[in-house]
């Protein structure tokens, strides 16, 4: 077993890997996560696990940053990988990713949960064999309407007022995710959820 001090932790962002995805809404956790990395002084660039991911160390554990390359339907076989490597359990993998039930810049915290409908957190439920792993869920608006099609919805990109309203919760995100390890989900959750 790892002592208090040697704690290894996971934060994965979901998202598409590919330019033409980079300012969707899928994307919201992978941009988030790069937040997060830059305020750690982390740079996501090793390529390994069907990943590209970085390490270092947060208040004495060690934190793996994490962005799957797999496409969002296939993120779990990333997650598994490295957290199989480096022996994190579901627990101490948390994960950052967007939910069209929240308006643009709303965030909640859940310790765990089904995927609801989210094909990344499905794929991650099905690989790591549990559905107890703690999440962000950053808000990117409802569809329009119950007609538009929930895919070409969630690749769209976001109106100029969505925008400024998202860039406040990509940072909170990670602080957040920071305060799940710090506090626990009950306290990162009364701080973070519904901040706007």
């Amino acid at each position: 077993m790892f002592g208090k001090s040697s704690e290894n932790w996971l934060i994965v962002g979901l998202g598409n890997p590919g330019r033409e995805y980079e300012k969707t809404r899928h994307n919201a956790g992978f941009r988030a996560i790069d937040v997060l990395a830059d305020s750690l002084g982390c740079k996501i660039d090793k390529l390994k696990y069907q990943g590209l991911y970085c390490q270092t160390t947060y208040k004495g554990k060690k934190l793996f940053l994490l962005k799957p390359q797999t496409y969002m339907n296939l993120s779990g076989k990333s997650v598994l990988q490295l957290s199989s490597y480096f022996q994190i359990p579901p627990a101490r993998i948390i994960v950052m990713f967007d939910d069209i039930s929240l308006e643009p810049g709303r965030l909640r915290v859940r310790a765990d949960g089904s995927a609801g409908g989210h094909n990344g957190i499905k794929s991650i439920i099905q690989e790591v064999g549990s559905q107890s792993f703690p999440r962000v869920k950053i808000g990117v608006g409802a569809k329009p309407n119950p007609n538009f099609d929930l895919a070409d919805w969630v690749l769209s990109t976001f109106s100029a007022s969505e925008e400024k309203a998202l860039t406040p919760a990509l940072e909170w995100a990670g602080e957040a995710a920071l305060a799940i390890i710090d506090h626990g989900v009950p306290e990162a959750a009364n701080r973070y959820n519904g901040k706007k």
